[in-house]
């Protein structure tokens, strides 16, 4: 799946720096607002030691780890609804994403300029949350006044449309982002269609220093207020990330146990971005090829064939499945099958976190 998550935050708060990290790019960093103009875009394997365990019993000529696509987009200002900043064009990057990245500054240093002089994690957040909401507040009320004028002539979707951008206008002004407004499943198509910034789920990243994984109030602040918002938090620190990049793996080790962390912060990043999208993980085994797929929970078998090719779900005949555990225990595919676990499942079969899966199919 093309699935997109962009990195927003104030300038000067480690977005490029991550970004960097996350994709071993090479995306300015400099220490001064607005390094960063036109929106990187790095695509991330998603480490996942389940596809080597797999790979380990197939052989397979190659193996293919799932990815997603991250997007590091300028840093916004107060004022970019109204365009300071070029906000107008730095909000048109975000709608294009699925989710957002949020990262906040939690260190204090003397070294790095803060855009607005000093270190406050909840107002950046406030800053940010502020321009989006404009952004949807005037886009809902043009979308209330066309559908108004249409509305008159008696067209019932129009009619539906006005009710529906009364309300989300109403729930902007009272300050609320369009994620908390509970919505039917036709009202959520109709206002996705809007590409509204606040309706896309939010991962904070709360950017800390080195010694910022323990007691630290500036993160601690920001991990309460995701939690108040059902939202999620992560803490990273740009600066290590940037230097694991350039340690080999018994090196790498090493530095984390130093700095008293279990692994690199970007996993969590990437791990905690698929939670956010609703995603979930299937495989496909074969001697030329082991790979690891992302598609949303719930997804169908059918969904999950289209997902490698449009043709697989279109002539889809059946799903061979067996689960993740039961395929690593009983040695592969011929292991399973002796045992009875390799199965057959149709269109609706509901695909599970970690299913190994072969499709049959007819076009």
């Amino acid at each position: 799946m093309n699935i997109r998550c962009g990195i927003v935050g104030l300038p000067n708060v480690g977005k490029s720096t991550l970004y960097n990290a996350l994709t071993s790019a090479t995306a300015a960093a400099e220490n001064y607002p607005f390094c960063t103009i036109e929106p990187n875009v790095g695509v991330v394997p998603v480490s996942d030691p389940r596809l080597d365990r797999i790979a380990a019993i197939v052989r397979p000529e190659r193996t293919v780890p799932a990815a997603m696509e991250f997007v590091d987009i300028a840093g916004l200002v107060a004022g970019a609804s109204r365009g300071e900043g070029l906000g107008n064009r730095f909000l048109s990057h975000v709608r294009e994403t699925k989710a957002i990245a949020h990262v906040v500054r939690c260190f204090e240093s003397g070294d790095v300029v803060h855009v607005s002089g000093r270190v406050s994690p909840l107002d950046d957040i406030e800053t940010i949350e502020t321009e989006l909401l404009l952004a949807d507040l005037e886009q809902a009320e043009r979308a209330r006044d066309r559908a108004a004028k249409t509305a008159k002539a008696g067209d019932r979707e129009a009619r539906a449309r006005e009710a529906l951008m009364t309300r989300a206008h109403a729930h902007l002004a009272e300050g609320h982002p369009l994620r908390t407004l509970e919505l039917g499943p036709e009202e959520a198509a109709m206002l996705a269609s809007l590409s509204p910034l606040t309706a896309k789920p939010v991962l904070y990243v709360a950017n800390v220093a080195e010694d910022g994984f323990g007691t630290n109030a500036l993160a601690e602040a920001v991990e309460a207020r995701a939690h108040a918002e059902g939202a999620a938090a992560v803490r990273v620190s740009a600066a290590v990330e940037a230097e694991l990049g350039g340690l080999d793996e018994a090196e790498r080790a090493e530095y984390l146990a130093t700095i008293g962390i279990e692994e690199p912060g970007l996993a969590r990043v990437v791990r905690a971005a698929g939670t956010l999208l609703g995603l979930q993980t299937f495989f496909t085994a074969g001697p030329k090829e082991t790979r690891a797929w992302t598609l949303r929970r719930g997804s169908t078998a059918a969904q999950a064939a289209g997902v490698i090719h449009s043709d697989f779900e279109r002539g889809f005949i059946r799903a061979e499945v067996v689960g993740y555990e039961d395929f690593v225990a009983l040695g592969g595919e011929q292991g399973a099958k002796a045992a009875g676990r390799w199965r057959l499942e149709g269109r609706d079969y509901v695909v599970t976190e970690g299913d190994v899966m072969h499709f049959r199919f007819a076009v």
